[in-house]
């Protein structure tokens, strides 16, 4: 049976695209990560980082776009000497499982590494499986927590790099 090709299958179709974190669409989508967390969870951090953190040269925040509509996002800034956090990871549920989770995050670690970053940092909700999934296979192995965070609802995650092609791409 011939299906339709997603968005995704087509890739001169889709983009990831730098934008300010208070950028319409970042707002929206961060909006929506919140929402999510919060049905999951009973509780969440809501989307009030100071867009200073995102923006470079210190940060970025990227958006991906299926034909023009936003449909993930993810941020990165410096935490530290050589530290980088990634942060606000997010793809809309129509758009899961075509690799843009993998896409963002790559293309965050390639800034970070760009910036100084050999060790990248993150926290997700421990019973976001797909997200876990994810941040496994890009290397990125539990630590104890760094922020003063529940360890039954989150974990942190740490990817120790030394060169450019240590990144997420696989």
């Amino acid at each position: 049976m011939a299906h339709a090709l997603s968005p995704f299958e087509r890739d001169h179709r889709r983009v990831v695209r730098p934008r300010p974190y208070d950028h319409p669409d970042a707002r929206r989508l961060t909006n929506e990560l919140y929402l999510e967390q919060l049905a999951r969870y009973a509780a969440a951090d809501a989307p009030i980082d100071a867009v200073e953190d995102f923006a470079p040269p210190k940060g970025l925040f990227l958006v991906a776009y299926a034909d023009g509509v936003p449909c993930a996002c993810g941020g990165i800034r410096t935490y530290g000497p050589g530290v980088a956090e990634i942060k606000k990871m997010y793809v809309a549920p129509a758009f899961r499982g075509h690799g843009l989770g993998r896409r963002i995050l790559a293309a965050l670690e390639r800034a970070g590494q760009a910036n100084g970053a050999v060790r990248f940092i993150l926290e997700t909700g421990s019973r976001n499986t797909e997200a876990l999934a994810l941040y496994a296979r890009a290397g990125y192995r539990p630590i104890p927590a760094y922020r003063d965070r529940d360890a039954t609802i989150n974990r942190a995650l740490a990817k120790d790099t030394t060169t450019p092609e240590q990144s997420a791409d696989c």
